[in-house]
């Protein structure tokens, strides 16, 4: 598929500008398993169109007179909700007033889509809901959602890790706390700590918090785990010298953000150990890499050597997030009728039965009712896919959610604490950038250094037939000047694509050795964007392809290519990305601002 087209198919942008802290983003998923990622439940509002999954089922054609319920739901758990669908529209339930039911269901994640008009609203937890409905409160002056929202089913969060380190730790025997998992990464030997110098230092990631709700639950179980107790946070503890000091420490281990915790982990399967060892994570990802019905094309990594051939979940003694997907009616809402939420009111009864909540356990998911085995012949809940069923929130209690006031200042503390950025960004001012491409370009750049932190490095090439350094230097110094210089540029001359690629490389690198030999940790990445193909002979294909690093190490530079315009050099520039371990985006005038969005989370 055309990659513009993906990105204005599954990509929805709310961004609100938050002095001091960013800007937030609200990013549809475009990958399968869990999929909550890229969601914001910040901006929990979305009104652009989007498609449900192409493997839905066809919505049962309504009678006339019959209740209609549409209820918009998370990807988690697709499966079974398309099953249940079928099953209680197969079954003549009817409201009071003698009207049958038909439920339909669209699969858009858990950002609240108004336009679609639903009657139910499932995301991945009760975090959204109190998010929707103080924003609703706020611009209508009463809450979209006045009853109270049941969950439907359990997904724990943990920490995905190749099996022989996670057996280093202690799994699955013993409890491995996030206290375990700080003192690694505080440790100067890394795992030789542990009996294994030849695996080095702790490599780890996970989603961006301003992009990934898994990503800012990670922050949060740091803190929890930092403080030792599982009672809701308050301003101080976020802000404490202790825990900004032991979550500033996991963050210096970090070797990968990015806004979908599934692209995570098929990153750390694709290019194993050597690239990143753990990763936050859902236990039902974890099932996916290591489950029967996965083929070899689907584990490419599978043919890897043992022992690295598994990856496991681990569920952090002390505490964890359990994703209860709550079922909410919007009574409140004015396209809502009183028939409909009865209607829904009946199906969320019948899928709470023991018998549909059984359906869930062959999905890999946990049925929130208690009593129910999970372990079984059709169950893919075991050990010898990653993960331990024995695990319950008995044994890991489920962490509370923090309020949305409480979930911002985690995210602004993170930002404080977080591994810094060194970014060159790279801009293709040649002729054929004339109009609205350059003036799209211009201010996808500008707002990309909007999003970085003060603590970043930032280095500006712009390239035509010549290659110029606009300027260098951290953020907090640079970053006003750099963007009122990116504002003077335009169009003329050649491509110099090979010449400039080479000079970001070597500026980089550079860079990196100098930290290196200063103890610093960052991360580093390339940003290229151009219109065009190389038309200078300043140098040669073979010399930049050279150049590259290789991506087998998470620690050096990543390039995120950006073809823009039908006349992009498409295949240099996807190249460049993927043997980096960067991202290959296509672009044009209309969502060049978006992709730069989109990059910023990565970093």
């Amino acid at each position: 598929m055309d990659r513009s087209k993906l990105i204005f198919a599954l990509i929805i942008i709310a961004a609100v500008a938050i002095v001091g802290a960013g800007a937030l983003i609200n990013v549809a998923s475009n990958l399968g398993g869990d999929g909550e990622d890229g969601d914001n439940p910040a901006a929990v509002v979305a009104n652009s169109p989007i498609s449900g999954s192409a493997d839905q089922p066809t919505p049962v054609p309504p009678a006339e007179g019959d209740v209609v319920v549409l209820i918009q739901t998370s990807n988690t758990k697709e499966v079974w909700m398309d099953r249940m669908v079928e099953q209680f529209n197969r079954g003549d339930f009817r409201t009071e007033n003698n009207r049958q039911i038909v439920i339909q269901v669209q699969h858009t994640g858990s950002t609240f889509r108004e336009n679609l008009q639903p009657v139910g609203w499932s995301p991945s937890n009760q975090v959204w809901v109190d998010e929707l409905n103080q924003q609703w409160q706020d611009t209508q002056g009463i809450p979209l959602i006045t009853e109270s929202c049941p969950g439907l089913l359990l997904v724990p969060i943990g920490i995905a890790m190749w099996r022989p380190m996670a057996e280093a730790l202690g799994w699955p025997d013993e409890p491995i706390s996030w206290e375990d998992i700080t003192a690694l990464a505080r440790d100067p030997q890394g795992w030789a700590s542990l009996g294994h110098p030849e695996w080095g230092e702790l490599r780890y990631g996970h989603g961006h918090p301003w992009f990934s709700n898994s990503g800012r639950l990670s922050v949060a179980a740091e803190i929890h785990g930092a403080l030792g107790s599982i009672d809701p946070l308050s301003f101080d503890n976020v802000w404490s010298n202790e825990v900004m000091s032991e979550v500033g420490a996991v963050q210096q281990a970090i070797a990968h953000y990015g806004r979908i915790d599934t692209a995570l982990l098929d990153r750390m399967a694709e290019r194993g150990p050597s690239y990143l060892h753990a990763v936050t994570n859902y236990e039902g990802n974890v099932i996916r890499w290591n489950g029967p019905t996965m083929t070899a094309s689907d584990r490419r990594f599978s043919t890897r050597p043992a022992p690295f051939d598994e990856i496991v979940l681990i569920y952090p003694a002390g505490g964890t997030f359990w994703e209860n997907h709550p079922l909410c009616a919007l009574n409140n809402a004015p396209w809502v009728t009183p028939d409909q939420v009865e209607g829904l009111q009946i199906f969320r009864d019948f899928i709470l039965e023991r018998e549909q909540q059984a359906q869930l356990v062959e999905t890999g998911i946990r049925p929130i009712v208690e009593g129910i085995p999970i372990v079984g012949p059709n169950s893919p809940l075991r050990l010898e896919n990653g993960v331990n069923p024995a695990i319950t929130p008995n044994e890991v209690p489920a962490l509370p959610y923090p309020s949305a006031d409480i979930m911002q200042n985690i995210k602004e503390m993170w930002q404080q604490v977080k591994k810094p950025s060194t970014v060159v960004l790279v801009i293709d001012t040649s002729a054929s950038m004339s109009g609205e491409p350059m003036a799209a370009a211009i201010r996808g750049a500008q707002n990309f250094i909007s999003q970085m932190q003060p603590q970043d490095e930032l280095v500006v090439l712009m390239f035509n037939t010549n290659i110029l350094e606009l300027g260098a230097g951290q953020v907090s110094e640079v970053g006003e000047d750099l963007r009122a210089r990116i504002g003077n540029l335009f169009p003329e001359g050649n491509t110099a694509l090979y010449g400039a690629t080479i000079q970001a490389v070597n500026r980089v690198n550079a860079l990196r050795e100098e930290d290196l030999a200063n103890g610093e940790k960052r991360i580093y990445g390339i940003i290229l964007m151009s219109d065009g193909e190389n038309t200078t002979a300043d140098a040669t294909e073979g010399q930049m392809l050279n150049a590259l690093p290789s991506g087998e190490d998470s620690s050096e530079v990543r390039f995120y290519t950006i073809a823009f315009g039908s006349d992009a050099d498409r295949v240099q520039l996807q190249r460049m990305a993927n043997r980096t371990n960067g991202e290959f985006y296509e672009g044009d005038v209309e969502d060049i601002e978006e992709i730069y969005f989109l990059i910023s989370s990565e970093f």
